[in-house]
């Protein structure tokens, strides 16, 4: 996820001031408040739990950049507690009708599907107001960001509350969006950190010799990669649903129809092929609608066009890295279709 408040402080004209103001007042909060993790991690008052998740982490950054050929700067170098559950909080919305997201254009940084707001309260506030216009809504709290090396990135305490694989997989994919950015398309970005995420998790556990670790990890992804499915279906019936020439009254019933279907598909999917795994429990008992259908297609659905771009480059970063700017350089609607078509790395 990019930070708001860089977008927000170069906008001019395209945002309101008090969306700047929270953008960049949070901003400026986190990073007046950063400590070194390398002191830190010496330091005697330092709890013992914090010196070993620091230590960890600096252990991960270090593999990042020797490992991974990603940047060599001092992001994830500092660390910051930010005293919440989440950094920021996203706010999302697409029609009633319709699974395109509403994008928000900032100079720089291109337009991007969602809002970012250092504080709940504001993103709440947001949410309500888009949802008066008629539009789903989508709220959700982000545990790290990525200024695209704009600033050196802390450490956010919401980056320590999993295990050392969930530290890893964020501290990959934050830096992947400073290596490679293309301005106004979030899904082409996402995905690919995405896979410098998981390749990097799998090389990183690999090299520390945790294969227990590596074994949970494949099989978290193959829930991942089963949950995506079960989106992707259901966004390609509703597509269908919103191209069909039904009256608002029926589309609507249709569409809480392949919502309730999605749920029970997920029941059986839950119940059979993942033994009863709850972990996706609370995505599908919350509200479904096409801002959190739009959402979650945004970081999921090319990514498997990268992972075998990767292994066409035989797992070398620098050949990866190098191919995946060249379709970037393309134009937009080329973009894609280059991706799933690539048959050589080079």
């Amino acid at each position: 996820m990019l930070a708001a408040v860089i977008m927000a402080s170069v906008a001019t004209g395209c945002t309101s001031i008090s969306y700047y103001a929270q953008s960049l007042g949070g901003h400026v909060q986190i990073m007046a408040a950063r400590e070194n993790v390398g002191k830190l991690i010496r330091g005697p008052s330092t709890p013992k739990a914090l010196r070993a998740k620091l230590t960890s982490a600096s252990a991960i950054r270090r593999f990042a950049t020797d490992e991974l050929a990603l940047p060599d700067n001092n992001s994830y170098r500092s660390y910051v507690d930010v005293g919440r559950d989440a950094v920021t909080w996203a706010v999302f919305a697409a029609p009633e009708f319709s699974l395109t997201p509403r994008t928000w254009c900032f100079p720089v940084f291109g337009c991007v599907p969602y809002r970012g707001y250092f504080s709940r309260k504001s993103a709440t506030e947001s949410a309500v107001e888009l949802h008066r216009e008629g539009l789903d809504v989508y709220v959700t709290g982000i545990t790290a960001y990525s200024t695209l090396g704009w600033s050196s990135d802390p450490l956010l305490s919401t980056m320590l509350r999993q295990d050392d694989t969930y530290l890893a997989s964020l501290i990959f994919h934050e830096l992947a969006h400073q290596r490679i950015y293309v301005d106004d398309d979030s899904a082409f970005n996402e995905a690919f950190a995405v896979a410098v995420e998981t390749t990097g998790v799998r090389k990183w556990l690999r090299a520390v010799g945790d294969r227990a670790g590596l074994r949970s990890y494949e099989i978290d992804r193959k829930r991942r990669a089963d949950f995506l499915g079960l989106v992707s279906k259901t966004r390609d019936e509703l597509r269908q649903v919103y191209e069909s020439p039904r009256p608002p009254e029926q589309m609507a019933a249709a569409k809480a129809a392949e919502i309730d279907r999605l749920r029970t598909r997920y029941r059986q999917l839950r119940d059979k092929r993942w033994a009863g795994y709850r972990g996706y429990n609370a995505w599908f008992s919350a509200a479904i609608n096409n801002a959190k259908l739009a959402a979650t297609a945004v970081y999921g659905e090319q990514v498997p066009a990268f992972l075998r771009l990767f292994d066409l480059c035989s797992g070398d970063y620098p050949r990866f890295y190098a191919s995946v700017r060249r379709i970037a350089d393309l134009h937009k609607p080329s973009r894609a279709e280059a991706l799933e078509a690539a048959e050589t790395c080079d």
